[in-house]
């Protein structure tokens, strides 16, 4: 588990694309009790350690999510995404890249048979990303679901939550946080 931002109201954890952020029927252990056993180990919790899931990333996706750690924190960080104060910029590599007609996507790099765009989420609906990319024939790399026709090795889509800004919910300090590529 990377932390990559923590405060005693909220933590910021970069995630692998292995790992499920919230329990599910596979019974695998999610990062919302990985990081529930950091905040313990750390800081000599006893008993249960309040976490509050702000948001969540598909499994095969990696990068940065957000957990409050008062009741105080969820509370408004929801309110926040709810009324998108919380910014989002993905990173993702297509076969094809979209037309430049397409407004929230940014062509960063290429290689002979790849391409980096680079995504400004606006609402955050479920499988926006990738449903959006498939749409426009650019498929995400390895995303089986939504058209990509090879699978990557380890079962990653190439999608990585790059970076995340917002005003602390308490502090009221600006969080700017960019993850490392996987």
């Amino acid at each position: 588990m990377d932390v990559v931002y923590e405060d005693n109201h909220l933590i910021i954890v970069n995630k692998s694309s292995s790992e499920i952020v919230q329990g599910d029927k596979t019974g695998d252990k999610p990062l919302s009790e990985m990081v529930k056993e950091y905040i313990k180990q750390k800081y000599h919790k006893p008993g249960n350690v309040f976490l509050g899931v702000v948001h969540r990333l598909d499994r095969p996706v990696s990068g940065l999510v957000v957990f409050a750690r008062t009741g105080k924190a969820l509370a408004r960080l929801n309110e926040m995404f709810r009324t998108k104060e919380v910014h989002k910029t993905y990173w993702a590599i297509t076969g094809n890249c979209p037309s430049a007609e397409e407004g929230d996507y940014k062509l960063i790099g290429r290689s002979e048979r790849y391409f980096l765009l680079e995504v400004d989420l606006k609402t955050g609906r479920h499988h926006q990303i990738r449903c959006q990319l498939a749409k426009m024939g650019c498929p995400i790399k390895g995303d089986l679901k939504y058209g990509s026709p090879r699978s990557n090795p380890d079962g990653s889509i190439c999608l990585h939550a790059r970076r995340v800004r917002f005003v602390h919910p308490v502090s009221k300090q600006e969080i700017d946080v960019t993850a490392p590529v996987p």
